[in-house]
């Protein structure tokens, strides 16, 4: 959930009145006001008939509700809910760091709620659950439709409850059942290590209220150990507080630079937020990792460094969740959470993409993979359009930047399967697994059986073919060798993060981890050659005065690699 900062936007309480009594519209004059009584007159009159006469009894105030939730859905945008008083917790938990769940971000594309996300150390991870995945099930109803409120209200509950969903996955006929017990979440937002001697590397993973504190106290200690290069890795990130976005974001930046701007047909909900500070890494250069999964808050940062060209922004284009939500309060303790604005970059670019519904869960799921679209053009669920039809926007070198929703990368880096790994993800897939799940109990029982580990580990011949005997002998997977040595780097990518975070931690498997990450050597590769802001740049763009007449043509799409 994005909240609007209260110095910024007022504090508002808006009146939930009863449908039929006409109330405010008493003060509209014009032809039209008759033409809304008469309308709220027939929707009261439904009502009636309804509660008085339909063959199942329903609560009169149930049914208002259900007017209510029909009125916002019928708006298209998922990010606009009404939060009944009960999940009033959920007003605060980008603002919170600890609650009882299964340990998920999620975020609903078209008609089905997505897993944005897995938090390292939780349930959801223990389970094997995946980024990607779509939540089709809880307890056995389908929940096809259901708003983020509707899923949270769900997955949420008490510490030690257990909760059963099902799980639909690229690759898998079926969906997958999962029954997990909920536990207290932790949620730690900054990763930080070196990668080498000096490129420091930090994964910020939301924009709570601490994030650009602490993201701030991870860079002096990265700098400290020499890092002279940064890589920001903003992957998988679903945002958070407005606020946080721009304050993580001056940062980088200089004194009044832009960071976004704020769109409404409300005069009040118009603004252009600058950056209040100077640049605290003036002479660091920085790469931005992005994914689909890249969303909100993540979009501004990105989109702010890519526009003033302090950062390159490496990777594919984000999810495109460019709007702001602003929470209303209503009588008997309920919220509504109202999308009223649009966030839009420092040149103009809109960050928000529209979205089809009723997309089936194939089609959602191939639009995960990037199955057969155009990177230039999709972020994640839709493509956008052709990218020679993208509307074409400058950065202050006068690089092109491309409109329509997300942000495009600056060097494009596709992480995705091979047909071979895809083939083997499958065929783990029809066993009624996922290669997390059976990958972190390997890690478990191997770092178990040899607790001599070194941080320096390295994958045998013999650790390879013990995953393969637990896969088909213990497993019972119908697994052909071919297939298998056909994923040979994704399944080494697997256990070596795995195995390291078993025996290590998560920050010690995410160093081993980046050794086989294509999207992080290609940061890393940048930032060894430059050893500015201004050389970083120059790598993948010529100098500003040479690159308008280089261009050729406004709309022509330039290959940065």
């Amino acid at each position: 959930m994005n909240s609007v900062n209260q110095s910024w936007v007022p504090a508002m309480a808006v009146a939930l009145v009863a449908l039929g009594s006409g109330g405010w519209l008493l003060q509209r004059g014009g032809a039209s006001q008759e033409g809304v009584v008469a309308s709220l007159r027939t929707v009261e009159e439904v009502h009636r008939l309804v509660s008085d006469r339909y063959v199942e009894e329903i609560d009169p105030a149930e049914l208002y509700r259900m007017a209510i939730d029909g009125m916002l859905r019928e708006l298209g945008d998922p990010n606009t809910v009404f939060i009944d008083a009960k999940n009033t917790d959920e007003i605060e938990i980008t603002t919170n760091s600890t609650y009882g769940g299964l340990g998920i971000r999620i975020q609903r594309v078209g008609d089905w709620i997505t897993v944005m996300g897995v938090l390292p150390n939780t349930p959801a991870e223990r389970q094997g659950l995946m980024t990607g995945d779509l939540i089709v099930s809880v307890e056995g109803e389908s929940i096809r439709g259901w708003t983020d409120t509707q899923a949270v209200e769900r997955l949420r509950g008490p510490k030690g409850e257990p909760v059963t969903i099902g799980i639909g996955r690229l690759g898998v006929r079926e969906p997958l059942e999962f029954t997990i017990v909920r536990d207290e979440i932790q949620v730690e937002i900054i990763k930080a290590f070196m990668v080498n001697e000096e490129v420091g590397y930090v994964r910020l993973e939301g924009f709570s209220r601490a994030a650009r504190q602490d993201l701030a106290r991870a860079v002096e200690g990265l700098r400290e150990h020499g890092g002279s290069g940064l890589v920001i890795d903003l992957r998988n990130n679903p945002g958070g507080l407005l606020d946080q976005g721009v304050a993580v974001t001056d940062l980088f930046l200089d004194t009044g630079e832009e960071v976004v701007s704020t769109r409404s047909r409300l005069p009040d909900q118009n603004f252009v937020f600058k950056a209040p500070t100077a640049d605290a890494f003036v002479d660091m250069p920085v790469v931005v990792l992005v994914n689909q999964y890249s969303a909100s808050a993540s979009e501004i940062v990105a989109g702010a460094l890519q526009d003033h060209d302090r950062g390159l922004i490496v990777g594919t284009p984000t999810f495109g969740k460019g709007s702001v939500q602003t929470v209303y309060s209503l009588p008997g303790g309920h919220h509504l959470k109202l999308t009223t604005a649009g966030w839009f970059t420092p040149s103009g670019r809109s960050i928000n993409r529209k979205w089809e519904h009723g997309a089936t869960l194939e089609q959602l799921a191939a639009a995960t993979a990037g199955v057969g679209t155009d990177p230039a053009a999709v972020a994640f669920g839709e493509v956008a359009s052709d990218s020679a039809e993208l509307e074409v926007f400058r950065t202050d070198a006068g690089r092109p930047v491309y409109g329509g929703g997300g942000i495009t990368p600056d060097v494009l880096v596709p992480d995705t399967l091979t047909l071979g790994e895809r083939k083997f993800v499958a065929a783990v897939g029809e066993g009624g697994f996922s290669l997390a799940q059976l990958a972190f109990r390997f890690a478990i029982q191997w770092t178990a059986d040899h607790p001599e580990v070194q941080r320096d580990f390295q994958l045998t011949p013999e650790m390879r073919q013990a995953f393969y005997e637990m896969l088909t002998a213990e497993e019972g997977l119908e697994l052909q060798n071919e297939v298998y040595d056909e994923a040979q780097t994704l399944v080494n990518r697997r256990l070596v993060y795995q195995i390291a975070n078993a025996a290590f931690g998560e920050v010690e498997a995410l160093r081993r981890g980046q050794q086989l990450d294509p999207q992080l050597a290609e940061a890393v590769r940048l930032l060894s050659q430059a050893d500015s802001p201004e050389d970083l740049l120059g790598l993948v763009w010529p100098a500003a005065d040479e690159s308008l007449t280089e261009m050729g043509g406004a709309g022509e799409v330039q290959s940065f690699r």
